[in-house]
């Protein structure tokens, strides 16, 4: 929902060399740098995030100032499908041996390996602290600086202190070959980790790790029917003509310059009888 996001102040820091982020998602609008999935919010620069640029890429960014040290990974590899969702692990544990298994992506169960930017001055060092998990600014999910996401978003696990793999969240469908979410994954979140089921309409924000680490919600966030699970048909951003755009997880086609306009569903229609209904 537009304009609405999640926040949490931690207090103290966790394990900042290991950890797991996990996320299932559903993009909905492509080109705003905005659709951030963890990150600080501040008025100089953000200390670390995790979002999708405006390019499409997958960043994960950790640094220290403006001009301090750096280190980002951005996948070659864009995320513009609006029609599926996407399941995403962040695994990061720099205390291997191997630079390259300090900060791995998994998308849908396989591990990304080509990346437009690694590591960069002063970067995931072997036993390094990162500026994830430091407690020292409020986390942000759903909001950069002035910028909203604009996503659906479901089953969202950050693990304090272990670096998981993507199989631990998810598996194979043995029928249908598609990759599905593990509903009740067997880990352990440590001291500041949480999971947002995103299942009580009324209390977004809720952690059903055991930690109690419930997010604030902040505007008017909305619960979607849509889930990785049940993938409805909406409104696809990426066929929607000349000025609208399309917000509100897919439902809402907004703006228009006063001559045709127009917006294409993410549902494919070929033959049969269908249905569907519209509300304005």
């Amino acid at each position: 929902m537009a304009n609405s996001y999640l926040t949490k102040d931690f207090g103290s820091a966790g394990n900042k060399k290991t950890m797991t982020f996990s996320w299932w998602i559903k993009r909905n609008h492509i080109g705003a740098e905005g659709d951030l999935i963890i990150g600080d919010y501040q008025d100089s620069y953000p200390s670390h995030f995790i979002m999708f640029l405006n390019t499409g890429e997958l960043s994960i960014r950790s640094q220290t100032g403006v001009s301090g040290a750096t280190l980002r990974y951005t996948t070659t590899r864009k995320f513009l499908d609006t029609t599926s969702w996407y399941h995403i692990v962040v695994a990061i544990d720099t205390t291997q041996g191997t630079a390259d298994d300090r900060c791995k992506v998994y998308v849908n169960g396989v591990q990304e390996t080509s990346f437009g930017t690694s590591t960069q001055s002063n970067g995931f060092g072997q036993n390094s602290d990162t500026h994830f998990n430091e407690g020292a600014k409020v986390e942000n999910i759903g909001r950069y600086y002035t910028n909203y996401s604009h996503w659906n978003l479901a089953h969202y696990h950050f693990i304090d202190g272990t670096a998981y793999s993507a199989s631990t969240f998810g598996s194979t469908d043995s029928t249908s070959g598609e990759w599905k979410p593990n509903l009740s994954p067997s880990v352990t979140y440590g001291t500041h980790g949480f999971f947002l089921k995103f299942e009580n309409a009324g209390a977004l924000g809720t952690d059903s790790s055991g930690n109690s680490k419930t997010f604030t919600v902040n505007g008017d966030l909305k619960q979607s029917i849509n889930t990785p699970n049940n993938v409805f048909c909406t409104l696809d951003a990426n066929q929607a003509y000349t000025v609208a755009n399309v917000d509100y997880a897919g439902t809402a086609y907004l703006g228009t310059n006063g001559s045709a306009n127009g917006v294409a569903s993410t549902q494919m229609v070929k033959n049969g009888k269908w249905y569907f209904e519209v509300k304005v």
